[in-house]
């Protein structure tokens, strides 16, 4: 198993040192020391179980998903098909309509008590939550149905972990985040995207070691939201020291000053876009000029606005 898996790395273009580089890079990002990176590389290539996760989707734009298919070492494929056992996902899955929600009501049973719930999107809950129905029911009634029975319950992004735009104001279908709305306390991979390799380390966490990472207040990975965008931020470094100056001769060359008074919300925002980027450790926001606008924050929508002004 462990062979075909690196064969198929190979079909792809991705050579078994650029795996084992991305292992690395994961087990540093989760704060395991180098010993662990074998033991993380086998929860893909040769896992011992494949978790069953049922994905929900409620009021969001499809954006967290589209950040999960475009994961990387795993690709998708091997998510789906080696190292997870996805039951139900409306975006990606074959079957539609009733045979869809027969799926998800199967799957629960199936896998009760066993399942990782993860959830997309903000769920109405004004009006006995008529703001968004699937299949006939309202997302609040497919929420309190599914979501006790998991064995774990991690919030794809912003608007499942806070309520996100839905809830901003003035909100006339009282949407919230999933752990407001049921008084439960999930795992927040909070950000508008989130990054997916914060999902993916949650993953890893519990597969390698049996039981969730660490968390901090509001739910969130500490691995992933321990340390201020700010703190993290390469901008920062060369401003805060005289070799920007003396290298490049001006503040104003490069990319060596700091966002802070374009509207930058990097002091108070919380992840680690700085260290993981995006698209394969491409790239990220501040990196190509643009400030930080907070998205992994509660109610950034509301705080965090006009994230643009005329002068």
């Amino acid at each position: 198993m462990e062979k075909e898996f690196y064969e198929r790395l190979e079909q792809k273009g991705v050579s078994r040192r650029d795996f084992l580089r991305f292992c690395t890079f994961l087990t540093a990002t989760l704060g395991l020391s180098s010993s662990f990176i074998p033991q993380v590389s086998e929860v893909f290539a040769a896992p011992k179980q494949r978790p069953p996760v049922i994905w929900l989707q409620f009021g969001e734009c499809t954006g967290c998903t589209m950040a999960f298919l475009r994961s990387m070492y795993p690709w998708i494929a091997d998510l789906v098909l080696d190292v997870l056992s996805i039951e139900y996902h409306e975006t990606i899955m074959a079957a539609a309509g009733k045979q869809a929600e027969e799926n998800l009501k199967n799957a629960v049973e199936k896998y009760k008590g066993k399942f990782i719930c993860v959830v997309e999107g903000a769920i109405a809950t004004k009006y006995n939550g008529a703001y968004g129905k699937i299949g006939g029911r309202t997302f609040l009634e497919i929420a309190q149905e599914v979501i006790p029975q998991a064995l774990a319950v991690v919030c794809m992004g912003t608007c499942a972990a806070f309520g996100g735009i839905q809830a901003a104001k003035p909100n006339p279908g009282g949407y919230k985040g999933v752990g407001e709305t049921l008084g439960i306390k999930p795992v927040n991979i909070s950000g508008c995207p989130p990054n997916p390799v914060n999902l993916i380390g949650t993953i890893v966490n519990y597969s390698l070691l049996g039981k969730l990472p660490a968390l901090d207040q509001m739910g969130r990975p500490l691995f992933a939201y321990g340390t201020t965008i700010h703190d993290q931020c390469p901008r920062r470094s060369y401003f805060e020291t005289n070799n920007f100056v003396q290298e490049f001769g001006s503040i104003e060359a490069k990319m060596g000053y700091c966002l802070f008074k374009l509207g930058c919300k990097g002091p108070e925002t919380y992840n680690n876009c700085p260290t993981a980027k995006f698209h394969g450790g491409t790239s990220w926001p501040i990196q190509v000029g643009h400030p930080c606008l907070g998205c992994s924050e509660p109610n950034f929508w509301d705080e965090m606005t006009p994230f643009y002004k005329e002068k």
